[in-house]
């Protein structure tokens, strides 16, 4: 065991010159800036407690290796969860997991309701819808696809919309298409 004197002298003249490389050390290491001196100083006491035993010969490796195995420590220390944390968790999981069921169950009724309207559509207001929201195809895509200009993919779209929203709402969800001829009857008068 070494004398307090000697390992005084020992680390005033070996390590604490290494001072400024040890922080930078750290700093470099480590990534909150603010427990740098407390890192440090947690160092030096490790530097102190395996010293008493015998002075390292090689101050500055001995100083590194141990500011390297105390940073390595501190991060294992870090990743360790508390039981109370995981405690905490597992209610808010268990309260997430009814959440996800009502949403589910909630989801899956809104689903049946727009298979529901898919099915009320026509044929090629259907295809249109399909080929727009599910399938994501631009309208240009869409009306080369199915051979239409994109006139009408635009207004196929947009009556089949409509239909669904109107559906999804509670009504018909019957595609209204305006009555041509009434149209005419008004421009005639």
């Amino acid at each position: 065991m070494v004398e307090d004197a000697i390992l005084k002298a020992w680390f005033c003249d070996e390590i604490l010159p290494l001072e400024r490389a040890l922080t930078h050390f750290i700093r470099r290491n480590w990534r909150t800036t603010s427990e740098v001196t407390d890192l440090r100083q947690d160092i030096y006491e490790r530097i102190l407690i395996g010293a008493r035993s015998g002075v390292p010969l090689n101050a500055r490796h001995y100083l590194f290796t141990v500011a390297r195995n105390h940073l390595i420590n501190c991060a294992k220390r870090a990743q360790v969860v508390s039981f109370e944390l995981v405690a905490d968790m597992a209610v808010v999981e268990h309260r997430f997991e009814m959440r996800s069921t009502e949403t589910q169950l909630s989801a899956r009724d809104e689903l049946r309701r727009a298979e529901a309207g898919f099915g009320k559509l026509p044929p090629r207001c259907r295809q249109v819808v399909m080929l727009r929201k599910l399938e994501g195809l631009s309208t240009r895509e869409t009306a080369e696809r199915l051979g239409i200009s994109v006139h009408t993919v635009e207004k196929q779209l947009t009556q089949g919309m409509r239909a669904l929203t109107d559906h999804m709402l509670g009504g018909s969800g019957k595609v209204a298409r305006r009555a041509l001829f009434g149209v005419r009857k008004a421009k005639s008068q």
